[in-house]
């Protein structure tokens, strides 16, 4: 090993010519502690910051693109887990009334003496669920579902109607008048579509589904 003195001297000597720590660590086989103490001193040119900027920022960009890498790696396989667990789910009518029962809980409106199921959401595919489930397990008249639209007023009714109807598999004569949201200008929402109220009206059902709600609540819960 070369003696500390002429180890310190070919450290600030790389490190004028704008060597980072680490390239200067690994030429010389020494700690990066060790060249850190040596170099404090060392006045740089314009040309080594430069340098030494550059290779910050590609060891940054290196560092993001590998995280990238390794969150897309986890993400696939949780899809993959996600996609098997799914697949081999056996959804008989008593688990879809409790699944329907636990979506209501979470967005329904849940009032005791309410007549009428009322579900509201924005996201079309939990809306498109929320329906599979209910239609699934539980005989319905069709007749007696509604759907509601609160829509802004960049909103063009007929496009979002028409839409709503194909998520919802509802015929548009069956919407009731459109709710329009009061909207302050500063902000649209890009790609939103607005929010459906499905609405069935059939105590039974309601009660049922908060019945469900309740007994797996009290089943897992404290």
């Amino acid at each position: 090993m070369l003696p500390k003195k002429p180890e310190k001297k070919k450290a600030i000597r790389l490190r004028e010519q704008g060597r980072s720590l680490n390239e200067i660590a690994r030429q010389l086989k020494v700690s990066k502690a060790s060249v850190s103490i040596w170099v404090r001193d060392t006045v740089l040119s314009k040309r080594a910051q430069e340098r030494i900027e550059r290779k910050k920022l590609e060891a940054r960009m290196k560092a993001a693109k590998t995280n990238r890498e390794r969150t897309e790696r986890l993400l696939q396989n949780a899809a993959a887990n996600a996609d098997a667990a799914v697949s081999s789910l056996k959804l008989d009518v008593e688990l879809m009334q409790v699944m329907c029962a636990l979506i209501y809980w979470c967005e329904g409106e849940k009032a005791k003496n309410d007549k009428t199921l009322t579900f509201a959401n924005s996201d079309p595919r939990l809306v498109t669920t929320f329906l599979f489930l209910l239609r699934k397990s539980f005989e319905l008249d069709e007749g007696k579902l509604r759907v509601c639209l609160h829509l802004h007023d960049y909103h063009k009714e007929k496009v979002q109607v028409q839409f709503w109807s194909r998520v919802t598999r509802i015929p548009p004569t069956q919407f009731l008048k459109t709710y329009h949201k009061q909207h302050t200008g500063k902000r649209t929402r890009e790609g939103y579509a607005g929010c459906a109220s499905i609405r069935y009206y059939d105590t039974r059902i309601a009660r049922q589904l908060q019945a469900l709600a309740r007994a797996f609540l009290k089943k897992t819960g404290p």
